[in-house]
């Protein structure tokens, strides 16, 4: 049987989605032979219009299948010719009326003291506060809880709206592979700035108790214990809960109120006590198979799914590995005077290429930057690769893995003569 033939006003004309290089489109036309449909393709960058890089012909049949890819990638049809005046007009105006109000705020958060509680007093302003990539993070007030400073640690451009969002005292969630750097971020931020860090991982064995807290009898008397949440909202602590993905669904209805803005904390089972958070009380999540890192659950078995009313209370970022660049300058920078940028830069490529291994599920392990490190460090103190690569890398991972990652390793070290 014949498919229908497709109605040209509902299906001739220009599909649109918006891109990190440029809008991408594809045109759809009449061809010259009946029942055929020519597709054209391009990216339209800010310079102008890209040229054509795709250009066939399809019959009806496969223009519907193609129609139906475009929507689940989020392709937005535009009716048939001329965008109407006002709406062109309109389109135009965005961008420069956005870039105008984004300029107005960064002026206005780059005045002394703004948004830090400390008046107009500049020499205050700088004393009170550390700058930390492109953003000046108020100073907390230190103690034992705060995380050691990693000097060769490096701060890359992406992060710059990830640290203004704690400034603002946002919540924040980093998803991404494991190694990725997601809680040594959020570490670093709190070295620089004196803040006090505690971790609680959601490993299957972390209670609601000891979330929140429980009552206990000490010395024949009853007394209640805070557990980690409210110790940190009283304390103006920064709390990590670690793999939140796997955390069970009572602490996750505990987080739920803390997660507004503004929110409070009920110990319902200590007569509906209301803990109010510290100034300085920051919230942050780490998941490995949350949102954009989802179709990698099966790789993380026992993670949750989270429903979006969950995840739309967080600030949500993607942390993906280091790029093979920045991770041969953390190598030469940790391991200086000792580590030279050719053995960085080989190193960085054997993890990048094990990382990518990793994402085919050709290796059934990650490839940290911590382990980069400690592979490099035993490598200098031994001179030979494959013997530091036993303890750093081979014992940590099946036998298979390792086969691999040896295959890997030769690929881009020649045998020494």
């Amino acid at each position: 049987m014949n498919a229908p033939e497709l109605t040209e006003a509902e299906h001739l004309g220009l599909y649109l989605r918006a891109t990190d290089t440029g809008d991408e489109w594809w045109r759809v036309t009449v061809a010259d032979r009946p029942q055929t449909y020519r597709l054209e393709h391009g990216v339209q960058h800010a310079q102008g219009n890209g040229a054509v890089d795709i250009d066939l012909v399809v019959d009806a049949e496969n223009l519907r299948a193609k129609l139906k890819k475009w929507h689940r990638e989020g392709f937005v049809f535009e009716a048939r010719g001329a965008v109407p005046e006002a709406d062109a007009l309109q389109r135009a105006a965005f961008m420069p009326d956005l870039q105008r109000a984004a300029a107005q705020r960064r002026a206005g958060a780059a005045a002394p003291g703004a948004g830090l509680g400390l008046g107009s007093n500049s020499a205050e302003a700088r004393a009170a506060t550390v700058r930390i990539g492109e953003v000046d993070v108020p100073c907390g007030a230190g103690g034992a809880l705060v995380p050691r400073v990693n000097p060769a640690y490096l701060f890359s451009e992406r992060f710059n709206d990830i640290v203004e969002d704690i400034v603002e005292n946002k919540r924040v969630m980093l998803i991404g592979h494991t190694g990725a750097g997601k809680t040594s971020l959020i570490e670093q931020v709190a070295a620089r700035a004196g803040h006090g860090v505690v971790r609680s991982n959601m490993n299957g064995q972390t209670t609601v108790g000891d979330f929140v807290g429980f009552w206990t009898v000490k010395g024949g008397e009853t007394l209640w214990v805070d557990g980690v949440l409210p110790t940190a909202m009283r304390e103006g602590l920064w709390l990590i809960v670690d793999e939140i993905d796997f955390a069970e669904p009572s602490i996750l209805a505990a987080l739920t109120a803390v997660l507004e803005p503004h929110g409070r904390l009920t110990l319902k089972e200590k007569g509906n006590e209301v803990v109010a958070p510290h100034p300085a009380f920051r919230l942050f999540g780490t998941a490995n198979a949350v949102g954009a890192m989802s179709q990698f659950r099966h790789l993380y078995q026992g993670a949750n799914l989270m429903n979006e009313a969950f995840l739309d209370r967080w600030r949500v970022y993607l942390l993906d590995y280091l790029s093979p660049a920045e991770e041969t300058d953390v190598l030469v920078r940790t391991l200086a005077p000792h580590m030279t940028p050719t053995v960085a830069a080989t190193l960085a490529a054997i993890a990048a290429d094990c990382r990518a291994a990793f994402a085919r599920e050709d290796l059934a392990s990650a490839f940290s930057t911590r382990r980069l490190l400690d592979w490099a460090e035993l490598m200098l103190r031994t001179g030979d690769p494959e013997r530091a690569a036993g303890p750093a890398i081979y014992a940590k991972v099946s036998p298979e893995d390792a086969t691999l990652i040896r295959g890997i390793i030769r690929h881009h070290i020649a045998p020494a003569e």
